[in-house]
């Protein structure tokens, strides 16, 4: 049986498993990342963030030297990008020396990320350019059927706004959201959201291969850019509260960036079973 090196954390309580595999010599089934994400059998995560030296990714080997972000989902799924994630794993690397210049990139299946380490502890990450489709389509819940906005934050996001808090607060996340399968051809991460000033957002977020979660950079990010869109902007600030905290999102012409907290908060050995 195998014994790795782990590090667990969370960003805004959106939780992850850490793993350094510099050479690329530890590659991740989907059975190995389910364990992992287990929370009575395994660690317990809703994603594993595996630390690779990019010259070792084909896509990545013209820009060596620099760290690429493998994360999967809890049902072992392969994602794009990650916002909470990529923030946690910008910490990791901070805090073991592995990286020091700033901003710190980061190669990542959905492009290049840039990150700077705030002076109150909290990480701002580059998210990339958000696109906010013009075609509506749609999301049912709780037997109900809502019209939701289509969003690319280098991964595929619905929005959905509902009239108040209370609404928010009452769905029944703990089935998956349906939707149409012609334009989430891969499935699509379902924010629930509620503006509850010009520039403030609540939100709940049921994560493609995950459930609900407690916290979603890329939705906190593809919600913030379709309140701007619902308003005739393009730019602006926006803070979006989710069940496990409170994260700023800043969008200008080209760029998105989140800032919010993130906490390593164990580190260990794990025995992997046999597969």
């Amino acid at each position: 049986m195998q014994t790795l090196s782990f590090a667990k954390g969370h960003a805004t309580h959106n939780d992850f498993v850490i793993l350094v595999d510099r050479e690329a010599m530890t590659p991740l089934s989907a059975d190995t990342v389910r364990w992992l994400c287990d929370r009575r059998g395994g660690i317990g995560a809703d994603g594993v963030l595996r630390a690779v030296r990019s010259e070792l990714i084909p896509e990545w080997q013209g820009k060596p030297d620099l760290w690429f972000m493998d994360y999967r989902n809890a049902d072992g799924s392969i994602a794009e990008m990650c916002g909470n994630g990529l923030r946690l794993f910008v910490r990791y690397l901070l805090d073991q020396g592995l990286v020091d210049a700033e901003p710190v990139e980061i190669a990542t299946r959905a492009g290049l990320r840039k990150a700077w380490a705030c002076l109150d502890g909290r990480i701002k990450v580059s998210m990339g350019r958000v696109r906010v489709a013009e075609q509506p389509t749609w999301i049912e819940s709780n037997g109900r059927r809502y019209d939701a906005t289509t969003v690319d934050v280098g991964n595929p996001h619905a929005g959905v706004r509902l009239d108040d808090v209370e609404q928010l607060r009452a769905l029944d996340l703990s089935v998956a959201p349906t939707f149409d399968q012609a334009v989430y051809p891969a499935g699509v991460n379902v924010e629930f959201v509620v503006p509850v000033a010009e520039n403030a957002l609540q939100m709940r977020v049921f994560e493609r291969g995950v459930g609900e979660t407690q916290s979603c950079g890329t939705g906190v990010v593809a919600s913030a850019a379709a309140q701007l869109h619902s308003l005739g902007r393009q730019t602006g600030s926006l803070t979006v509260t989710v069940p496990g905290g409170a994260l700023k999102v800043d969008v200008d012409d080209d760029q998105a960036y989140l800032t919010g907290p993130a906490v390593v908060v164990a580190q260990g050995r794990v025995t992997l079973p046999k597969q």
